[in-house]
C-alpha cells in the first residue's frame, strides 16, 4: 500500500512539474501582455521537435538542447509580439477589444505552425530514448530521464521565480503587470517589456517540449491538449500568479496521477471537471486577486 502511494505521488510530481514549466509560461503571456495564447502548446511542440531533430541529427544531448531550444522559441515568440500583437494592441480601442483580437489571432497562429510542422517533420509520432534507465527510489521503479524532468523542471521555475522578484528588468514585468500607464510613465518600455514577456512565456514552452520529448513520443498536434491543461493551471493557481502556476501545476498533476491510477481514460475529464468546478466556486483560484 505504502508502495502504491509513494508510485502514485512521485508519478504525480513528475506530471506536475512539466504542466507548472508551461503554464508559468502561459500565465507570462496572459498575466502580463494580456495576449490569451491558444498557441502556446504549438510552442513547446516546436521546443519538443527541435530537441528530437538536434539530437537524432546531430546527436546532441536533450539536456543541452536547453540551451538552444528554449532561446530559439523565445525569438519566435518575441518577434510575434513586437510585429504582430503590438500593432493589434496599438489598433485595439479597448483592453478588451485587444484580448478578443489577439485570441483570434491565436487561433491563426496555432493552425499555421501546427502545418509548417507537419511539412518540415511529417504527421507521425515520433520518439527516442535517452537515459530510460530503471531508479529505485522505496521500491517504486522510476526511469531516470522522468525524474531529470522533474528536477530540472522546478530548477527552471525557481531560476525564472528568482529573476521576477529579485531583477531590474523582473520589477519592470511586475509593474506593467499591475499597471502598463503607470509603468510607462515611471519610465518603462511598455512596448519591450510587453514583447519580452511573451517571448519569456514561449521560453517556457519551449524548454518544457524539450523536457517533455525525453520521456513521451511526440506529434505536430500535441499542443492544443498542453494549452488546455495550463489554462486549468492558472486558473487553479491564480489569473496572472507565478507561483500559484507552480502550486496549481503539481496539485494538478497529483490529481491526474490519482485520476490515472483509478481510471486512466477519465484523467483530462478530471481536469475539466476540477476547471468548471474553480470557475463556480473560486474563480480568483489559489493564490488570485
Amino acid at each position: 500500500m505504502i508502495l502504491t502511494i509513494l508510485d502514485v505521488a512521485i508519478a504525480g510530481l513528475l506530471l506536475g512539474g512539466i504542466y507548472a514549466l508551461i503554464a508559468v509560461g502561459l500565465s507570462m503571456q496572459y498575466g502580463v501582455a494580456r495576449v490569451l495564447n491558444i498557441a502556446h502548446g504549438e510552442f513547446m511542440m516546436l521546443g519538443a521537435f527541435i530537441t528530437w531533430s538536434l539530437f537524432t541529427v546531430f546527436g546532441i544531448s536533450p539536456l543541452a538542447s536547453l540551451a538552444i531550444s528554449g532561446p530559439a522559441v523565445f525569438v519566435v515568440g518575441f518577434i510575434l509580439y513586437r510585429t504582430l500583437f503590438t500593432r493589434l494592441r496599438n489598433m485595439s480601442a479597448t483592453p478588451a477589444a485587444f484580448e478578443g483580437s489577439s485570441m483570434l489571432a491565436c487561433f491563426g497562429l496555432l493552425f499555421i505552425i501546427q502545418n509548417v510542422a507537419i511539412l518540415i517533420w511529417g504527421a507521425g509520432m515520433k520518439g527516442y530514448s535517452y537515459l530510460a534507465v530503471p531508479l529505485n527510489i522505496g521500491g517504486a521503479v522510476f526511469a531516470a530521464n522522468r525524474l531529470i524532468t522533474l528536477g530540472f523542471a522546478l530548477v527552471i521555475c525557481i531560476v525564472f521565480y528568482l529573476f521576477l522578484a529579485r531583477t531590474r528588468l523582473g520589477k519592470a514585468i511586475r509593474a506593467a503587470a499591475q499597471d502598463h500607464t503607470t509603468a510607462g510613465l515611471m519610465g518603462v518600455n511598455i512596448d519591450h517589456v510587453l514583447a519580452l514577456c511573451f517571448g519569456f512565456g514561449a521560453l517556457m514552452a519551449g524548454l518544457g517540449g524539450t523536457l517533455i520529448s525525453m520521456s513521451y513520443q511526440i506529434q505536430p498536434t500535441m499542443g492544443l491538449e498542453y494549452t488546455m491543461i495550463a489554462l486549468i493551471v492558472i486558473v487553479l493557481g491564480g489569473l496572472g500568479s507565478i507561483p500559484g502556476s507552480f502550486i496549481g501545476g503539481l496539485l494538478l498533476g497529483l490529481v491526474g496521477s490519482i485520476v490515472t491510477f483509478i481510471e486512466p481514460g477519465l484523467s483530462l475529464v478530471a481536469y475539466y471537471v476540477i476547471f468548471m468546478l474553480l470557475l463556480l466556486a473560486k474563480p480568483t483560484g489559489i493564490l488570485g486577486r
